[in-house]
């Protein structure tokens, strides 16, 4: 196929052309032709000239017309791409979202820029480095962090996959985005089982492989956190029909008394052991807060069918003997006076 021959009389006749329509209209043509490579040495190199003009046409229309055709191009010139991606939105972000001419640096450039029309484009690249995933996740914007987790060609550290959950794990957007991608950091994916909702815990656990027993385990840590802090937001009558549902669903485990107990919720922990003990609650909060953990121990003793004093307490069927162990020594040296424990 012959070469198209592009003559400077075109050139005059482009520039001098009073109709911006026109502008527009040969800065597409010549465009395609540069595109299809069918231009000599001596005609490429013109047109990378009337290129470098055209990027400063008064005209939107041309700028946007030239930027729309040169996108994909791999060979034109990094000073026309990089006037273009500066340029107004719509004609910056065909450029910005497809040009492989640009480079890091000047991508890094265009997310500090703070324009985020122009960052979208970005994040929305088919092959987004680390770094420059790095300075995205850094602007903590849920709009433009969601596109880039969205984008599989986003290369995406594990220190910035903490960040995102870090700043953004509540956003149900940036949830199903992580979700979403082919592969997480089993550190984020542990972090998100507890964050995420039932539908969601689903997706995760099934998309990326996490043994079935600590999905399980680490869904039930998050609902028991849940379930205590329900609890310290309520009243003692709140408090106490929670207890009472929770025993009636076996859901009154040593694990769930023993996380009220470390996140401070006495009032869960009087409630349940006076449930577990049949003791009444006023009875069981004395015997609790006995010093030296006597007291505690006759919470267990005073049970029906537990009377013998003279044997080691007995503990509820629900508690396992290691967690009734450890709530034990815990509870008592929260009694214990402070001049003791010197």
């Amino acid at each position: 196929m012959a070469k198209a021959a592009l003559t400077q009389e075109d050139v005059q006749r482009l520039l001098t052309d009073p109709s911006p329509e026109s502008r527009a209209g040969a800065a597409s043509k010549i465009a395609e032709e540069f595109n299809a490579e069918n231009f000599g040495d001596a005609e490429r190199e013109m047109a990378e000239e009337i290129f470098r003009l055209m990027v400063k046409d008064a005209e939107v229309r041309v700028r946007e017309a030239l930027a729309i055709n040169l996108k994909d191009n791999p060979n034109i010139p990094h000073d026309v791409a990089l006037t273009l991606a500066k340029d107004v939105e719509t004609v910056a972000f065909p450029v910005i979202q497809y040009s492989e001419v640009l480079n890091d640096d000047d991508l890094l450039g265009i997310v500090a820029s703070q324009d985020e029309t122009k960052q979208l484009a970005v994040a929305q690249r088919a092959i987004v480095s680390e770094t420059v995933s790095a300075a995205l996740v850094d602007t903590q914007n849920e709009n433009l962090v969601t596109a880039l987790v969205s984008n599989e060609g986003a290369e995406i550290s594990n220190q910035s996959m903490e960040k995102v959950v870090d700043t953004l794990g509540e956003s149900t957007a940036v949830q199903e985005a992580m979700i979403g991608r082919t592969k997480l950091p089993i550190t984020v994916t542990e972090r998100l089982v507890s964050m995420v909702s039932d539908q969601l815990q689903a997706q995760l656990v099934a998309r990326h492989e996490l043994p079935p027993a600590m999905a399980a385990d680490l869904i039930l840590q998050s609902r028991e956190r849940a379930t205590v802090t329900l609890s310290s937001e309520g009243d003692d009558n709140d408090v106490s029909d929670l207890v009472a549902h929770l025993h009636e669903n076996g859901r009154l485990t040593s694990s769930i008394i023993l996380r009220a107990l470390c996140m401070g919720d006495f009032r869960f922990l009087e409630q349940a052991l006076s449930t577990l003990s049949g003791l009444p609650l006023t009875s069981a909060r004395k015997l609790i807060h006995d010093p030296g953990g006597l007291g505690l121990h006759s919470v267990f003793v005073t049970k029906p069918g537990c009377r013998n004093r003279n044997s080691l307490p007995s503990r509820p069927p629900s508690l396992q003997p290691a967690s009734w162990s450890m709530m034990a020594s815990v509870i008592t040296a929260s009694n214990t006076p402070a001049a003791s424990l010197n």
